[in-house]
């Protein structure tokens, strides 16, 4: 049975990625391309919504598509715990699917877990991220997650030690980590986390290289999960087994899934 798909924001950098790789899979047909300033009336006649549009229409797309009994995928950047628990009792009341992905970089996805494993051993936390300049939004959905993650593993240890925060240059704080964001020509995605503690420093640093190869993998796998979701569904690492855990965290559920190599993007991790 082939599943209907509406993509908000299907006209914009992610949106046609996305699309793309719709279109390339088995039991999907794409039935509607809508911009972020479509009338979302034009979701009617699909069975599942994908939402890559801006963070100020989101809202509107995830809310429109659970009125109409829909699934939705969202990719759009700007959704932090807070705002997701906005939705979240209207997706569980209507028995529909949110499928919320801040990045579809595995390699990100990898990097976080990482950062939320080594968080309860160093007391001092920060990220830096980069994207280009036309990116309207800050900080971007990837630190949000990577800090909430952060502050979750601490949850035995308390918050980090971020000093000075009363002053702007000091960053956004977000579960008390502080986010620098840079928007500048010349760079796709960056983020860096830098953790320290007495006489050393552990920096986790992911670089988005090719979008279209990095995104790819984890566009699949989260058209899979979305197409099945009930209730609300946060980061690719809630149906994915990467095998990192943290500190007291029970096994997954969920087995590994070989994608093969994960091709565009490039992780790393350096200690000082």
């Amino acid at each position: 049975m082939t599943t209907r798909v509406a993509i908000v924001g299907g006209t914009g950098k992610l949106g046609g990625i996305i699309r793309e790789v719709v279109e390339r899979e088995d039991g999907y047909e794409v039935v509607a391309t809508l911009s972020s300033r479509s009338e979302l009336a034009e979701l009617d006649g699909a069975d599942l919504v994908i939402d890559a549009s801006t963070p100020a229409v989101s809202i509107d797309v995830v809310r429109a598509a659970v009125e109409r009994g829909l699934n939705v995928l969202v990719g759009t950047s700007g959704w932090s715990a807070e705002r997701i628990a906005l939705v979240r009792p209207l997706v569980e009341a209507a028995g529909t699917g949110a499928v919320f992905i801040p990045n579809f970089s595995l390699g990100s996805v990898i990097g976080s877990a990482l950062a939320a494993a080594a968080a309860p051993f160093f007391p001092s936390i920060e990220i830096v991220e980069a994207h280009r300049e036309s990116k309207i939004d800050s900080p971007s959905g990837t630190a949000v997650r990577t800090a909430e993650l952060i502050a979750a593993a601490r949850s035995d240890v308390g918050p980090v030690e971020s000093p000075h925060v009363d002053q702007r240059a000091r960053g956004q704080q977000v579960a008390s980590v502080p986010i620098h964001s840079l928007r500048r020509p010349g760079v796709m995605a960056r983020q860096e986390t830098i953790l320290a503690g007495p006489g050393e420093s552990l920096t986790l640093t992911h670089d988005t290289i090719e979008p279209a190869l990095a995104y790819g993998p984890g566009i699949r796998l989260a058209l899979a999960a979305a197409r099945e979701a009930r209730g609300v569904i946060v980061g690719l690492d809630s149906f994915l087994d990467i095998g990192i855990r943290r500190p007291g965290s029970k096994p997954a559920d969920a087995q590994p899934i070989d994608e093969g190599g994960v091709p565009g993007q490039v992780a790393r991790a350096t200690g000082a």
